[in-house]
């Protein structure tokens, strides 16, 4: 742990803090980085740190992620995806794939990629060939793909969007009047792409302390102590202790090419429900490269009432902080990284996916029924 990280650990420390204070940290990132460096076992005791709905693999509804299957299945096209969208689990019959992943198996063509150029590369290559890019993710991974949209793609590129906005799951749990913190560590790299000011909210309207931070412990620990000072103090606002990235105003050119190819959207989030304003979707101009126009048949409303995670998964309230990965029924038993029957277990952004790989392996309920049986 660096000097500084120390500093701002023993200023926190020293914080005259109530009986028990949540900290939601919302980046999946964020979380990945708490858990590794192991912040949570440093902090005092009456602090607890609760992952928040930052993971799009989570939250990318089961409708979207079938739609994609669909189309590989029986469609003459290349499907591509970010890596880890081919692991996540949907609701099917066993005869029929239930991932991306069972999908290729089963000898559709679908490929992982890390970047919407590999995306446009791949169209350009073979021309004759349609390619299916389904994005999914927040406005860090949908920005490219409006850039890529505003500088021109290949006519044989076709867009399967899921893109969602982060603000406004958090404004949910807020309105919601039991969020279940008191305090936000609020998305840095978000907020490099869309400003700071999108949070501001958080502390201007509904009184909760919040500051932007970085990956790196240091940063998270400074932003852990701004908003544990702010709830001491009684005077929540929105604080950047991520500075060297984060800017007023975000980047005006990724700004401003999502607002010229894509549209806000009310949009579902899976095991939640229809967020307002919380997604993306590509404007009339582009219908020529939407696959949902372009390719309708696949599209299926009942998955949206099928759409929910599969029986005895908790993946939803973990998403929304209610409960820890390790008291999901499933935790560690069912459901393991080997074979995931959640979305949380698939994805390195996922909580249940990080905590496992943070070690921690016993299930709560597991435990509790080994202890009633001594």
């Amino acid at each position: 742990m660096t000097d500084i990280a120390k500093q701002a650990l023993a200023r926190l420390r020293e914080l005259p803090l109530p009986d028990n204070v949540r900290i939601m940290n919302v980046c999946g990132g964020h979380e990945r980085a708490i858990t590794m460096a192991g912040l949570r076992g440093v902090l005092p005791g009456n602090v607890e740190l609760i992952p928040g709905p930052g993971c799009p693999v989570c939250i990318c509804p089961e409708e979207d992620v079938y739609e994609a299957i669909q189309i590989a299945r029986h469609e003459p096209v290349t499907l591509v995806a970010f890596g880890d969208m081919l692991r996540v689990p949907v609701n099917a019959p066993r005869r029929e794939p239930r991932s991306l992943e069972q999908a290729k198996a089963a000898g559709a063509d679908i490929r992982p990629i890390a970047s919407p150029m590999e995306a446009r590369q791949l169209a350009l290559d073979d021309p004759d060939r349609r390619v299916v890019f389904f994005a999914a993710g927040f406005e860090t991974t949908t920005a490219p793909v409006a850039a890529m949209l505003a500088e021109g793609i290949p006519d044989n590129l076709l867009i399967l969007l899921s893109g969602r906005l982060t603000w406004p799951a958090v404004a949910m749990l807020l309105e919601s009047g039991q969020p279940g913190f008191q305090t936000l560590i609020a998305p840095g790299h978000v907020s490099t792409v869309m400003g700071p000011e999108e949070w501001e909210f958080v502390a201007t309207q509904h009184g909760i302390p919040a500051a932007i931070a970085g990956f790196r412990p240091d940063t998270l620990l400074a932003a852990m102590y701004s908003v544990l000072h702010q709830y001491a103090e009684g005077r929540p606002v929105l604080e950047n202790c991520y500075p060297e990235v984060v800017r007023p105003g975000g980047n005006p050119t990724a700004r401003r090419q999502l607002e010229q190819t894509m549209d806000v959207v009310d949009a579902n989030w899976r095991g939640v429900g229809v967020i307002p304003t919380s997604g993306f979707a590509l404007k009339e101009r582009y219908a020529a490269h939407d696959a949902r126009k372009v390719l309708p048949d696949y599209a299926d409303d009942s998955r949206k009432r099928v759409g929910e995670m599969p029986p005895g998964c908790d993946c939803a309230r973990v998403v929304l902080g209610q409960i820890y990965p390790n008291e999901c029924r499933l935790y560690g038993a069912a459901c393991t990284p080997r074979k995931p029957v959640g979305p949380c277990m698939v994805s390195d952004e996922g909580a249940c996916r990080i905590w496992w790989s943070g070690g921690v392996r016993e299930n709560v309920h597991t435990a509790d029924r080994q202890a009633a049986g001594r």
